[in-house]
C-alpha cells in the first residue's frame, strides 16, 4: 500500500509541474522588462498592448543556440498567421548582444529584455527552464499554450489553428 501511495504522490508532483497555466501570476504581471528604447516597461502593460489579439510570446537569447536554429519556423510562423502579434522577450545578459541579435536575425514583432535572465524573477515568475520558450496567448487573455520549446511546433500550429 505504501508503494501505491508513493507511486501517487510522485506522479501528482510530476503531472503539477508540468501543467499547463491558464493565466500568469502576480509576479509575472508586476515583473518589469527593458524596452529596446532603455525604459522600462511591466509585463502586464505588454499584455495589455495585445488585447483582443492572438499573441505569441517567444522567451529567446541571441546567444542560444537552439533560439537560433528555430528562427525559421518562426518566421514561417508569422508568415502563416498574419492576424498574430508576436513579442520576444530576450534572456541575453547585455542590451548590446540583445539588439545585435534582434537586427542580425530581422525579428519582427514587439522586444524586451529580462532585467536578470533566465533565473532571474521574470524567468522564475513564468516557469522558465528552456529557451526557446513560447507561451501563446488567446484574444482574451488566457494562455492557450503555457510551455512549448523548439521541437513542439506541430503543438503551436494547432493551437494557433484552433484560436482562428
Amino acid at each position: 500500500m505504501k508503494k501505491i501511495f508513493a507511486l501517487f504522490i510522485a506522479f501528482a508532483t510530476f503531472s503539477c509541474t508540468n501543467a499547463q497555466k491558464t493565466s500568469f501570476s502576480k509576479e509575472a504581471l508586476t515583473e518589469t522588462l527593458l524596452t529596446t528604447e532603455g525604459g522600462q516597461l511591466g509585463f502586464q502593460d505588454i499584455l495589455k498592448k495585445h488585447e483582443g489579439k492572438t499573441l505569441v510570446i517567444e522567451v529567446w537569447a541571441s546567444w542560444c543556440g537552439d533560439c537560433i536554429k528555430a528562427m525559421p519556423k518562426v518566421k514561417e510562423l508569422q508568415v502563416n498567421n498574419p492576424d498574430v502579434d508576436f513579442v520576444f522577450i530576450s534572456m541575453d545578459k547585455t542590451a548590446d548582444k540583445w539588439k545585435l541579435g534582434i537586427e542580425k536575425h530581422e525579428l519582427k514583432g514587439d522586444h524586451y529584455m529580462a532585467n536578470d535572465q533566465m533565473k532571474g524573477i521574470f524567468g522564475t515568475a513564468i516557469d522558465l527552464d528552456w529557451i526557446p520558450r513560447y507561451i501563446i496567448v488567446d484574444r482574451t487573455g488566457n494562455i492557450a499554450l503555457y510551455r512549448a520549446v523548439e521541437t513542439d511546433f506541430d503543438q503551436i500550429n494547432e493551437t494557433l489553428r484552433k484560436l482562428k
